[in-house]
């Protein structure tokens, strides 16, 4: 949809422009499709701005906020700086002198996509503010091209790379942040935006406040601390208000990013951007002609958080790179957790190949320790990638990979690419240039110097580890695993900053690994970071599964694993199962249950367990084949909302059509729970407990309320997958939530 009163002018329609003047053409024109759309108007000044970002029959968002619309983007650069001095990336000098000069609108696919061109006569700097939508999905994503077009350098120091302005007013608006913490990741909590910005008399002093709610992620650890996500949601004076508006962003970064939001004029603004030089020594020289591109960010629109949520899921699931695995998910044996923990021996795996083929899992990953040789430990002397000779006596590794693949399994090896340790050879044998670097002297962190994959030799290095690997071993999954953070970044000859550095190797990365993947197309690739300390959309785009944690106490999984589809779809998700031979059956169906929404990684000394104790190990794995074809495709929800760190019952649901599924864990409290599923009502629905396959509680469904009533064994811990089908027509089933 659209309309313009700017001309035509080839693939771009220019407005009217005389340099900075402000007599021209006023331009208005909208974009958008059938889940989306869009409003831009110009200025008297002729900067255009954003007029309305909505759903489809969605009212005006802020009809009371008042002042000019807030420019596309924003910038600041050495010698512009801001025009209002504050905590927020906001009113710059730059960013209010682009004059709109034209825009396009192309179908490409299933994508809906706007390019905007700004310019700044005075430097010479032209925006290229690029909009991409899914069709039928309520999602913006925005990025920015900055090219010079001036005689002179231009210093950036900082670019938005999607900015939006008149959103509801602070007053009106809960803002949700989720703390992703080693071992406690996904923590979502919320608090009303006016609590951080307090209400002035904008009328008495002629300015909005200089306050700002943001959150920043730095480091080669993008989700360490913090994802880099946040919402909104509709609030009242009593609270979140029930079916109202929410609005869920990420920022796709792998290495820095920063949000923020505040009151402008009486509405509330939201600024993503990728790294900045205040906050992570990112600068970017722009020579004439030279260009550069943001980090995308994306933001999602829907009915409060989970609609959000749901639109959010539906976009990822669009932007990743297509693979087998996203429809298949098939179990994952992992030998290191509350196993092996880092100690293979061709003895010790033989018997626990065969006890998880007979488990029935599909991939046998071999985890970390098989490289070594080393009498003083490998922490620091990893890099070269060979396989141990005294672990794997007689026929070696591949002998141990023979043997997985007999037994029907595909073989995996945890490798740990970007880092080589300071007593590796290869520490000596590649030039300094393939490494991080500040001021000519190389990073050094825990032991271990850190890759520049920008650099051939280091780039050759792991293409010629992945030959030996996959090509010629016959290795069909990877758990790149990553255990240091290097912040800011590296300053190699070139580099005009470390946070500069350490975005272009994050982006060589995963250029490299999607090289990778299209020379080995069957290869399945983890993405882990000491778990989920790299929980980022760029990084999900490319890999296939995504580690949720290295949590290691059963107790302590469920919040993680019931608030992980917030950052990642279920299908991606690797939640640890490790059951024990000293576990009581209770507690086997306990680890075992939390894994089954999502992407099962089996462990546990599967080899001493008695065969009672590995048929409940078994029966988990076959219902989880039963349902798993309905997960690439299913919407979570939460019925008792997302879980605080020491709540005693969790749950998560999924949505799949007429199907929905309900994990409930129960570590404390009362034994019996009452879950309202309200997008079941005015359905009969059949339940049934899937897991364990002997159930030891009870469910009972009550049509009048829309709540599941759940009564558990009165010990601890206990939890139970339960199937509720609709079984009368009537109801939207999850993609009916999808296309709100």
């Amino acid at each position: 949809m659209g309309r313009t009163q700017s001309a035509g002018n080839g693939g771009i329609r220019r407005g009217t422009l005389t340099g900075q003047a402000a007599n021209h053409t006023q331009v208005t024109f909208t974009w958008g499709h059938s889940a989306l759309e869009t409003e831009f108007v110009t200025t008297p000044g002729g900067v255009l701005g954003m007029t309305r970002l909505a759903r489809p029959g969605d009212p005006a968002v802020n009809p009371a906020g008042t002042g000019t619309p807030l420019p596309l983007v924003e910038i600041s650069a050495l010698g512009h700086g801001s025009g209002w001095s504050g905590q927020r990336f906001l009113d710059g000098a730059l960013g209010s002198r682009l004059r709109y000069r034209g825009h396009r609108a192309v179908r490409d696919g299933d994508w809906h996509r706007l390019t905007v061109e700004l310019h700044d006569v005075d430097t010479g700097l032209t925006a290229e503010v690029r909009y991409s939508s899914p069709d039928g999905v309520s999602v913006l994503r925005g990025e920015v091209l900055l090219r010079n077009e001036g005689e002179g350098p231009l210093v950036v120091q900082s670019v938005s790379s999607l900015l939006i302005g008149a959103l509801p007013s602070p007053d009106a608006l809960e803002v949700h942040r989720a703390r992703n913490d080693w071992l406690a990741e996904c923590r979502w909590y919320a608090e009303p935006l006016r609590d951080t910005v307090a209400r002035l008399n904008h009328e008495a002093h002629e300015h909005d406040s200089r306050a700002a709610l943001s959150l920043t992620g730095r480091g080669s650890w993008p989700s360490d601390g913090h994802l880099p996500m946040g919402g909104f949601t509709e609030r009242t004076e009593e609270g979140t208000e029930p079916g109202g508006r929410g609005l869920l962003w990420q920022i796709e970064s792998a290495a820095g990013w920063r949000w923020d939001t505040g009151d402008r004029a009486g509405s509330s603004y939201l600024a993503l951007n990728g790294p900045t030089d205040a906050e992570h020594h990112w600068r970017e020289r722009l020579g004439p002609g030279d260009e550069f591109t943001t980090v995308p960010a994306a933001l999602a629109l829907g009915d409060g958080f989970e609609g959000a949520l749901a639109q959010l899921t539906s976009y990822r699931r669009r932007i990743r790179r297509p693979h087998r695995d996203h429809t298949a998910l098939p179990v994952i044996f992992n030998d290191y957790m509350n196993t092996l923990m880092g100690d293979p021996t061709t003895e010790k795996l033989l018997p626990l190949i065969d006890a998880a083929a007979e488990a029935g899992a599909e991939y046998f990953c071999i985890d970390s320790g098989w490289y070594d040789d080393d009498a003083k430990g490998w922490w620091d002397s990893v890099g070269a990638w060979l396989p141990s000779g005294r672990r794997f006596p007689g026929g070696g590794i591949r002998a141990v990979l023979d043997h997985i693949r007999s037994r029907g399994m595909v073989p995996g090896l945890w490798l740990e690419p970007e880092v080589v340790g300071v007593r590796s050879p290869l520490a000596t044998t590649l030039p300094d240039g393939a490494f991080f670097q500040r001021d000519g002297v190389r990073i050094t962190e825990q032991g271990r110097h850190q890759l520049d994959l920008r650099h051939p030799a280091a780039r050759a290095h792991l293409d010629a580890t992945l030959q030996r690997i996959v090509g010629e071993w016959g290795v069909g999954y990877l758990k790149l695993d990553y255990n240091i953070s290097v912040a800011p970044g590296t300053q190699a000859p070139g580099d005009l900053s470390p946070g500069g550095g350490l975005l272009g190797h994050a982006r060589a990365y995963l250029d490299w690994l999607s090289a990778a993947l299209d020379r080995y197309p069957d290869l399945v690739v983890e993405n882990c970071a000491s778990g989920g300390m790299r929980m980022d959309g760029a990084s999900l785009a490319v890999a296939q599964l995504q580690s949720t944690s290295d949590q290691q106490d059963p107790l302590h999984y469920p919040p993680i694993a019931a608030s992980a589809p917030t950052a990642v779809p279920p299908e991606q998700g690797a939640v640890w199962a490790y059951p024990q031979p000293e576990f009581g059956p209770d507690e086997i169906s306990f680890t075992l249950g939390g894994a089954l929404l999502g992407r099962i990684h089996l462990s546990g000394h599967l080899d001493h367990m008695s065969p009672d104790q590995l048929a409940l190990v078994q029966e988990a794995i076959t219902t989880y084949k039963t349902i798993r074809s309905d997960l690439p495709g299913a919407l979570p929800f939460w019925p008792l909302g997302l879980p605080e760190w020491s709540d005693a019952w969790c749950a998560l649901g999924l949505r799949a059509g007429d199907t929905s599924y309900l994990s409930v864990w129960r570590r404390s409290g009362s034994p019996v729970h009452t879950l309202p599923v309200p997008h079941l009502t005015g359905h009969e629905i059949h339940t049934e407990i899937l897991h364990p396959s002997a159930p030891t509680g009870t469910v009972e469904w009550r049509p009048k309320s829309t709540e599941l009533t759940v009564e558990l064994p009165p010990h601890t811990p206990s939890c139970l997958l339960i199937r509720l089908t609709t079984t009368a027509s009537g109801g939207e089933g999850a993609q009916g939530l999808a296309d709100r």
